[in-house]
């Protein structure tokens, strides 16, 4: 099966469930601060999950781009990836456990979708602790399903041996219970799905992390049940809005489709490989050039895919994650002894193979190979001189077998090593690295790239906050205000929210005057000092067009649009969290005004 069917049989399939099919988000969230990518089809929705009404209805499904670094040093196996495809469904309120999983089931073993074998396929529940009880409904539901396709299943002891008669596997909340993100919202249990991808080595009959880890069990899909609201006193209430949250990799479940074992083995990796192959002079099939290969095929497609959103690579956040992919693929193909610049050649594979399904890569390509190649410019200038000053460091650490936190700054200031990348190395050798002394180097320097100390990976239903959403309101005024003071052509090119600022990329040929970025300022400040009501309206998108709605790229849209707007200063289709009322926002401020790129301006802003 190609990776163009699995998409298409995955939403024909829930079309057929009444699920609106929505588009793919992009990989740089919009309205959630609390993450860097967007790492889970769920994000874009945040707002929805929480009980904002979706336009599209109460059930969803899509197949959603994401970059998920935490598996970062497990890139080189078998089966993980930083970039996947994740495809998804939603209830938001509406259906539940029962459902879910039934339809999980269906579309994995009906013949008239994927037609997996039903005895293959193993299936983990949440098994219960002081804060919720064991999820008897899945059990019960799973094994009527199983029983149904007549094969027999019965639970796992405490010693979690599985066998073709044991196939339901309670767990505890370190691998079966989801969120909540921060420390209060939504969270609650979830069932996973395994599929025995090596059959042939005999009946399956083992403990059941033992075989997850030896790649002969493959988690394909994972339905979540948002039950329970955890509160600040750190007690759990079920939730009035009872959400579904289903994933399914679309990497992983190819291979399980094509008989492999191997997410590199699949259409959506072979043309990368050949050229890796093609450029290194190596064959893939030598087990010592594997891990090398791996590692530059999904790095430089992750890397593609995030330039391709707007993400440069840089010291901080979004674009250290980047600098560290892009870098770590340069290493590993120095490994492989490419000593030519090739990142861009790998980068035009990938947008060929996805230019179908994600035509931006096709459309960005020429800014996507321009980073790559300035970022590996710069790189390979300092890396044979750093690999050279870590072996003598590494020498010299031997007898404390750690490297001090000041030489690992000396290897990032001096050779941009990140840290990440001296600890592989360290690794490497035995030696670990002083992490703490580290980031005291690096604040001395004032350069602490946030993503090391924030830990902004995990994600998910944290509450995007008040700052956001006034941020996300004030946007809309900020958009508005440049029309005005520019003109009409002014459109919305993109924008990103954290928690502290907005970021408006907008379509101008020159650079703003002192003047115009004062007038602006005040033309936002007087809707703000005005406390306009923040209306919002639901319509069909032609509706909303005919209002002089503004729309950012109209085909994300579906047939019914949200439009807020601001009396006649403002009126947008969007989706975010907003303010109630302009009041709310405080003093507006423009902090930079700069290129972005090509025609593109950038503002950056903050609220007072």
């Amino acid at each position: 099966m190609t990776a163009k069917e699995l998409r298409q049989k995955y939403l024909d399939f829930f079309k057929e469930k009444g699920h609106a099919i929505i588009p793919s988000a992009p990989l740089v969230p919009e309205n959630d601060p609390t993450v860097l990518f967007t790492t889970a089809g769920m994000h874009p929705l945040v707002p929805f999950l929480m009980g904002e009404k979706h336009p599209k209805g109460k059930r969803l499904a899509n197949v959603q781009k994401c970059i998920r670094t935490v598996d970062i040093d497990d890139v080189g196996d078998n089966c993980h990836n930083t970039f996947f495809e994740m495809l998804g469904n939603w209830s938001l309120g509406d259906y539940f456990k029962c459902e879910a999983i039934e339809w999980s089931f269906e579309f994995l073993t009906s013949e008239k979708w994927l037609g997996l074998d039903p005895r293959r396929i193993y299936v983990t529940v949440f098994e219960g602790d002081e804060n919720a009880p064991r999820d008897e409904e899945s059990v019960r539901i799973w094994q009527d399903q199983f029983t149904k396709a007549g094969v027999e299943v019965g639970v796992t002891d405490e010693d979690k041996i599985v066998n073709d008669k044991k196939r339901i596997i309670p767990l505890g909340a370190d691998d079966n219970w989801w969120g909540p993100a921060g420390e209060t919202g939504p969270c609650g249990p979830c069932t996973e799905m395994f599929y025995d991808v090596s059959p042939e080595k005999g009946a399956l009959n083992g403990n059941f992390e033992n075989l997850v880890k030896n790649n002969r069990l493959l988690e394909i899909w994972n339905d979540v049940f948002m039950e329970f609201n955890k509160k600040a006193d750190a007690t759990f209430e079920r939730m009035k809005q009872q959400n579904v949250d289903t994933g399914m990799g679309l990497e992983r479940t190819m291979v399980v489709m094509n008989g492999k074992d191997d997410i590199f083995d699949t259409e959506i990796f072979h043309p990368i490989v050949r050229k890796i192959e093609e450029l290194s002079g190596k064959k893939y099939g030598d087990e010592e050039n594997q891990r090398p290969m791996r590692i530059i095929a999904d790095h430089l497609k992750s890397a593609s895919f995030a330039v391709a959103d707007g993400v440069e690579p840089s010291n901080v956040e979004r674009g250290y994650v980047l600098r560290r992919l892009i870098r770590r693929a340069i290493r590993q193909g120095k490994i492989l002894g490419i000593e030519d610049n090739f990142t861009s050649r790998i980068a035009e594979v990938v947008a060929d193979i996805y230019k179908d399904v994600y035509p931006e890569l096709e459309r960005e390509k020429n800014k996507i190979t321009e980073e790559l190649t300035q970022e590996e410019v710069r790189f390979r200038t300092t890396l044979e001189k750093g690999l050279k000053k870590i072996k003598e460091i590494i020498a010299e650490s031997r007898k404390e077998e750690k490297i001090s936190g000041e030489r690992a700054f000396y290897l990032f200031s001096t050779y941009g090593f990140p840290l990440e990348l001296t600890k592989e190395i360290a690794a490497e050798h035995n030696i670990s690295v002083d992490e703490e002394n580290y980031h005291e180097e690096f604040k001395k320097h004032q350069e602490l790239s946030r993503t090391v100390s924030a830990g902004m990976f995990k994600g998910g239903l944290a509450d995007a906050g008040e700052k956001a959403a006034k941020l996300h309101t004030a946007t809309h005024l900020l958009l508005a205000a440049l029309r005005q003071v520019l003109g009409n052509h002014v459109i919305q090119k993109g924008s990103n929210i954290t928690g502290e600022r907005l970021r408006l990329d907008f379509s101008h040929d020159k650079k703003m005057t002192p003047e115009e970025i004062q007038k602006v300022e005040e033309l936002v400040n007087e809707a703000i000092s005005k406390d306009i009501p923040v209306k919002c309206e639901e319509m069909t998108l032609d509706d909303a067009q005919k209002a002089g709605a503004l729309g950012v790229f109209g085909e994300k849209y579906g047939d019914k649009v949200k439009v807020y707007s601001v009396l006649d200063f403002s009126r947008e289709i969007c989706g975010g969290p907003h303010a109630n009322a302009t009041g709310e926002l405080g003093k507006f401020r423009i902090v930079k005004e700069e290129a972005s790129s090509a025609g593109v301006r950038r503002i950056k802003a903050v609220l007072e």
